[in-house]
Order: structure tokens, then C-alpha cells, then sequence
């Protein structure tokens, strides 16, 4: 007896297709562009705006760098869901040019104020719901962690690499030429989405009439969506809160000046993708992401506790940000994952502009409170805190009662 055909053709669940392979790296260049706009000028900006008039002004100065995850924070929503209708290519261009007439009104900024408004014309570039939904409808579930974990690599690396590149860019070109690479990196995006990421299937809402579409309450009030926005709010509360002290202590408590403090990101990074590619291997081929995502977020809260120590020397702090990075990879893979397998197709878009929208808000607040923390507390606080909330996700996530399966599907623990 002959094999069935559909069969023999079957893609391999263990593997991505090269269409999958395709899409997912295509999509996480997007990332990677767009995190260039924010990471590239972290490094230089402060030294830079005291050339600018009114770059003296230290909240002026703070606004500039937290303008651009402001202004994303707030049109995620409204760009995941326009996609949703619209179809994700027309959103995610739309929000590419917008980036880019933001980068070139930064470039030509005379003052500190210009500057604010072409950060904040960057930001509305929200596309990262329309990005990330884009690579739920082009990968199969048993590949979309995988494929999360690409794009979260793209951000990693980008952030790692800015650390290196941004003081160099800025001898060499200037802040002006620092903006407009990255209005040239959008346009080069555009045509990445052309030419480069698969055809998309249409909206759900245009395949027939009659299609019942999910209400927007539906999906805000989704209790398993609910825990995993409190998780990414959590992780990114976070990752901004301990770098509130962790670079001082570097200087101070590991003796490392910082202009080599680079030499401990980039490695550390870069070690942190080797470490998470096999425990997320291992928790989509045994169905169990359950255990890897508790375990990752328990070896966050020990990172946080074993900071807390005040430990001294370097070989301490290295060993406990490659713990937090590794754990950290692992979870920026997987929730966002987990978020496009339990979101109704429909509103795919609509759900990971909420979880984008908690993300950007969860940034924002480990910034204020971290730095609340430590000027009221000392810096021993803020890692306490980051534990803490690491502990509450913990509890949230031990309560989650849908996790991915094999082959896509959904079991109840």
C-alpha cells in the first residue's frame, strides 16, 4: 500500500519550513531596525544634548530618551488592531514611514525641544503588534516560540551591538547621522516587507460573509491573556528597574570604568541565546512550557536576590546577568508566543497590541519606581523589588490553566 501523498508532504513539526524560516528572519530584521532607534542613542545622548539649546535641562533630557517608548506604549493597541482589519503590510509600512519622518525631523533638530518632537514622531511607528502577529499568521504553533525567540535575538543583539557601535557612529557621523541611518534602516524595512516577508493570508474578516468577529472585551478580559500581559508587564518592569543601579555598581562594586562595561553585555548576551535555544527546544517537543516558563522566572527572582547580596567583584555580577539574560530570552520568546496561540485569530493583532501596549507600560513604570527605589532606599531596593514582582508573576503563572502542547494543542494543568 502506497503512502498517503498529504502525508509525505507533511512538514516535519519539529523543523521550520523555509517559508517559516523565511518570514521569522525577515520579521525580526524589522525588530531589529526599529530597536536601533531606541538603543543607538541610550549610550550618547546625554554627553550630546549639552551641544543642544536646552539640553542642559536634565528632564528635557530624560523626556527625549522616554518620549519613543511613550508614544509606542500608546498606539500599540490602535496599530494591532488596524491590522487586524486592514491586513498587517499596509500597518506595518505605514508605521515604518512614520519612523523614518520621525529620524529625519531628529536628524535636523537644532534644539533640545525639535529633538523631543522627532523622538516622539519615531515613536508612533507602534509595529510591533502588527510585526509580531504578521509572524503568528506565517509560522505554525509547533515553530512560533522558535520564531518569537528570533526576534527576541534580533532585540538582544541590537542592544548588545549599540553598546559597541553608538559611541563610534557618533565620532564618526554625529547624533544627525545617527538618525538618519536609522530613517535609511526604515526605508531599507519597507522593502524587506515587500519583497522580502511571505504573502499573507487576509484578514479573517474579509474571508466570507457572516464571520462572527471576537469583541475587544472578549479579549481584554481574557483570563489566561490577562496572566501572560502581568508576566511580560513583570519581566520588562524588570530589565528597566535593575539597570537603574546595575551600571553604577559595576563601577563601583566590580571596579569596571564605564566605557568597558560593554565587555560584560556583549558576551553575556551573546551566551545568553546559546544557553535558551535548549530549554525551549525541550519545553515545545515534551509539552513542557509550563515547567520551563516557572523555572525561568524563578531563575529571574534569584538573579534579583543574589544583586540584592551586594556582591563584589565582577565574576559575580557576570554569572548573575547571564542567569537573568538567559531566563529573560527564554520568557520574551515564549510569552509572546503563548499570547498568539490563545488569542482568537481574528483579534490576533488586537491581543498582542494590548500585551505590546503592557510591555511598553511596564518599562515605563520600572524606570519611575526603580529610580524611586533607589533615591529613596538605596539600591539594594530596587533588586528587592525586581524579586518581588518576579514573585508575583510566579504565583500569576502557577494559576494559568491552558499551556501549548505538542503539535499546537492547548492542555489545561
Amino acid at each position: 500500500m502506497s503512502a498517503d501523498p498529504a502525508a509525505v508532504a507533511a512538514p516535519d513539526a519539529r523543523r521550520m519550513t523555509p517559508l517559516e524560516l523565511r518570514a521569522s528572519l525577515s520579521l525580526a530584521s524589522l525588530y531589529a531596525f526599529r530597536m536601533l532607534g531606541l538603543f543607538l542613542i541610550l549610550p550618547v545622548f546625554a554627553v550630546h544634548a549639552h551641544t543642544l539649546p536646552g539640553g542642559h535641562q536634565p528632564l528635557l533630557v530624560g523626556l527625549v530618551l522616554g518620549i519613543y517608548s511613550l508614544t509606542q506604549g500608546l498606539l500599540q493597541l490602535p496599530f494591532g488592531m488596524a491590522s487586524d482589519r486592514l491586513g498587517r503590510k499596509p500597518v506595518i509600512i505605514f508605521g515604518l514611514v512614520l519612523f523614518a519622518l520621525g529620524s529625519v525631523a531628529a536628524a535636523q533638530a537644532t534644539d533640545i525641544t525639535w529633538t523631543l518632537i522627532g523622538r516622539a514622531l519615531q515613536g508612533t511607528g507602534a509595529i510591533s503588534a502588527a510585526v509580531t502577529a504578521c509572524i503568528a499568521d506565517l509560522t505554525r504553533d509547533s515553530q512560533r516560540t522558535k520564531a518569537m525567540g528570533l526576534v527576541g535575538a534580533s532585540i538582544g543583539l541590537t542592544f548588545a551591538l549599540s553598546l559597541v557601535a553608538a559611541p563610534l557612529l557618533y565620532e564618526w557621523v554625529g547624533m544627525a547621522g545617527m538618525f538618519y541611518l536609522t530613517g535609511a534602516l526604515a526605508v531599507v524595512g519597507i522593502a524587506v516587507v515587500l519583497f522580502a516577508v511571505p504573502p499573507l493570508p487576509l484578514p479573517v474578516h474579509r474571508v466570507g460573509e457572516g464571520v462572527q468577529r471576537t469583541r475587544f472585551r472578549e479579549v481584554a478580559l481574557d483570563a489566561e491573556l490577562m496572566r501572560l500581559n502581568v508576566g511580560i508587564f513583570a519581566l520588562h518592569f524588570v530589565q528597566m528597574a535593575m539597570f537603574v543601579v546595575l551600571p553604577a555598581w559595576l563601577v563601583e562594586r566590580a571596579q569596571l570604568p564605564l566605557a568597558e562595561h560593554w565587555k560584560v553585555y556583549l558576551p553575556v548576551v551573546a551566551a545568553s541565546f546559546v544557553l535558551m535555544v535548549p530549554p525551549i527546544a525541550w519545553g515545545e517537543r515534551a509539552g513542557r512550557l509550563r515547567l520551563v516558563t516557572l523555572v525561568s522566572i524563578a531563575a529571574i527572582l534569584v538573579s534579583q536576590l543574589g544583586y540584592a547580596t551586594q556582591p563584589v567583584g565582577i565574576l559575580p555580577f557576570v554569572v548573575l546577568l547571564l542567569v537573568f539574560f538567559a531566563a529573560f530570552n527564554v520568557l520574551e520568546a515564549t510569552v509572546p508566543s503563548m499570547v498568539s496561540r490563545l488569542a482568537p485569530p481574528d483579534v490576533r493583532g488586537t491581543a498582542l497590541g494590548l500585551y505590546n501596549t503592557v510591555q511598553a507600560l511596564g518599562l515605563f513604570a520600572g524606570g519611575a519606581l526603580g529610580g524611586w527605589a533607589s533615591s529613596r532606599f538605596g539600591g539594594v531596593s530596587v533588586f528587592v523589588l525586581c524579586a518581588g514582582v518576579m514573585a508575583v508573576w510566579g504565583i500569576v503563572a502557577a494559576g494559568q490553566r491552558r499551556w501549548p502542547q505538542p503539535g499546537g494543542r492547548a492542555s489545561a494543568h
